[in-house]
């Protein structure tokens, strides 16, 4: 455990607890948070979600804009229902991307755990994409990744990083309940 990654922890939580409250301030900290994870994750060989952090970084700018575009009069964010195609659609990309990742990862890198590591990147931005759209059910994905991230980032002896994403499985959870009782009643100011 590094001070960087107890830094970049802390930041992460705040970063998703905003999330999870619809405020815009979760992007700026979920920028910062990305920054120092990307460090991290070079630090111990885990070049697909090195690779992630900065394609998270640009997926953050796009959510800002398009959170920004998607306020109700009040100011909330506005969530919006995933028709079933388009989450088809999104799984489906996910999971050719976690294909797609984990065999150059394997194949051309040292990567430790490069399939894994692959298949949580490649379904991380899925979610990211289903968040920065504000769809609800962007939770439900971030869950069953986290599961898995908590698993190999013990695993890596990335001890807070994993009680982290076992912090975030809960903001998630509640994430998820939030913003499905929003769609429920639009009208309602948090």
């Amino acid at each position: 455990m590094s001070m960087l990654e107890i830094i970049a922890v802390a930041v992460s939580f705040l970063g998703i607890w905003l999330t999870a409250k619809r405020y815009m301030l979760c992007w700026p900290v979920n920028l910062l948070a990305c920054t120092l994870y990307f460090r991290i994750f070079l630090d111990v060989r885990l070049y697909a979600d090195m690779l992630l952090q900065a394609l998270f970084g640009l997926a953050i700018l796009y959510g800002w804009i398009i959170w920004a575009r998607g306020r109700a009069q009040a100011g909330t964010v506005i969530v919006a229902p995933l028709p079933v195609r388009r989450a088809v659609v999104g799984l489906a990309t996910g999971a050719a991307g976690a294909l797609a990742i984990g065999w150059i990862m394997h194949r051309f890198t040292d990567a430790s755990l490069p399939w894994m590591d692959a298949s949580l990147s490649s379904f991380s931005l899925v979610a990211q994409y289903w968040t920065a759209r504000r769809h609800a059910v962007s939770w439900l994905l971030w869950i069953a990744v986290d599961i898995v991230y908590v698993g190999m980032f013990a695993f890596k002896h990335l001890w807070l990083t994993a009680g982290l994403y076992g912090a975030m499985i809960i903001l998630a959870v509640l994430g998820y309940r939030r913003w499905r009782a929003t769609i429920m009643t639009p009208d309602r100011s948090d």
